[in-house]
């Protein structure tokens, strides 16, 4: 039987036990590259990933079971962001280049991360960390100068508890199909023997032939072998990756590797799909951050801009840098008007597609198929096959997850 680990002992990835202390030792991977380095000699395939590998699997920190795995992309925001804010607070040229740079920074590695299929916890450790620290920064330097009220600070933390409350329940199942029984890992099955398409009333039934159609003689059959005489409303609904069919408006996330209810969209800034069971919670995040955050701007602005309304005040504010703490607080400003924009676009383009009852991947998949028409300036894509008018489409949408789902078809496959 082998000894518990001890809090600075770990497994590591190739399932020998490791010590912390030895974290710079047999770094063969490291070694080999920096020797080719020196010797300006040109890396294997695959030797960065390996670097990099090995690199992520010593970064550990003591924990009273062993040793544990700190994910790297959390390290990032937790070091640079302060850093950035602080330098951008020196001068207002270097707050212009900055706060310009950090935009296009992000959009930068989310496309390599989206490119690459990765999942990444650096937007929801960007994310997190902003709002504590720019909450940091009021209580520390704004509120001391006397100008904020007890009564608006709690206003304002309670705003902020909140939308943490509410990211915390959109952190939840989004509405994931159940896998089905032995099949977790994935299994050459066949497709059901009779014609299923989706409807959002009656679901997905009518297929008691697509037990028998997946095994012959405990032989799993090939999903690869789809034949031309299958029904198009199989083909569309059936699921390959999951080995399930689909009921209406489901899609599978190549990220979280499951199909998810009224599958929205993959939100990286909370590294979870949003779906049916909690598209709700991710719109009432994003209001409550959309409130907190103006009414932060604004309360900020009113005291180190006195006498200027906010909006005039964020684009002309002549003391702002006539002392380091009035500079770091105008600088943090400026970082929370630039993510409330962004932010405040994603909220526009949610409320609409509520709106006209349409999903961004239904949106995509309409664009892509020439199907859907746009609307206010391409801000909408109306598909037309769920839209029963505004009112009709608001009660649909805030009746989702009210009841549980209709047995549908993944669970009889």
């Amino acid at each position: 039987m082998e000894e518990p680990l001890c809090c600075c002992e770990y497994v590591d990835r190739r399932g020998r036990r490791n010590h912390l202390a030895a974290c710079c030792c047999d770094c063969e991977e490291l070694d080999d590259g920096c020797d080719r380095w020196l010797t300006c000699k040109s890396l294997p395939p695959g030797a960065l990933e390996r670097i990099a590998d090995t690199i992520a699997d010593r970064l550990r920190v003591p924990w009273f079971s062993g040793a544990v795995k700190i994910n790297v992309s959390l390290v990032p925001p937790l070091v640079l962001l302060p850093v950035f804010l602080h330098v951008a607070a020196l001068h207002f040229l270097l707050g212009l280049i900055i706060l310009t740079s950090l935009p296009v920074v992000v959009l930068w590695y989310y496309y390599l991360t989206h490119r690459r299929k990765e999942r990444t916890l650096f937007f929801l450790s960007l994310g997190l960390f902003s709002l504590g620290y720019m909450y940091y920064v009021f209580l520390r330097e704004v509120v001391p100068r006397g100008h904020v009220e007890y009564s608006q600070v709690v206003v304002l933390t309670c705003g902020l508890i909140l939308m943490l409350a509410a990211l915390s329940r959109a952190k939840k199942d989004p509405g994931y199909l159940p896998i089905p029984a032995g099949n977790e890992k994935p299994s050459h099955q066949g497709l059901p023997s009779k014609s299923v398409r989706g409807s959002s009333s009656s679901g997905l039934h009518g297929i008691s032939g697509a037990a028998s159609s997946r095994a012959v003689n405990g032989e799993a059959k090939g999903y690869c072998r789809m034949s031309a005489e299958q029904p198009e409303g199989v083909k569309k609904d059936w699921c390959t990756k999951c080995q399930l069919v689909r009921p209406a408006r489901a899609g599978h996330c190549r990220l979280c590797g499951r199909c998810v209810r009224r599958l929205d969209h993959h939100c990286v800034w909370i590294n979870s799909c949003v779906g049916e069971q909690n598209h709700q919670a991710f719109i009432l995040a994003l209001s409550f951050f959309m409130l907190t955050a103006v009414y932060g701007i604004t309360l900020t602005l009113h005291t180190i801009c006195r006498g200027r309304t906010p909006f005039v005040a964020l684009l002309y504010c002549p003391g702002a840098y006539s002392d380091y703490s009035s500079a770091l607080s105008f600088t943090c400003v400026w970082y929370c008007a630039i993510v409330t924009a962004g932010m405040g676009y994603i909220l526009l383009i949610q409320l609409l597609n509520i709106s006209y009852n349409v999903t961004e991947r239904e949106a995509r998949l309409a664009l892509r198929d020439n199907t859907g028409r746009r609307l206010l300036g391409g801000l909408v894509i109306d598909t037309g096959q769920y839209n029963r008018g505004l009112l009709c489409n608001w009660g649909h949408f805030l009746s989702l997850g009210a009841s549980p789902p209709q047995r549908s078809a993944e669970d009889i496959v």
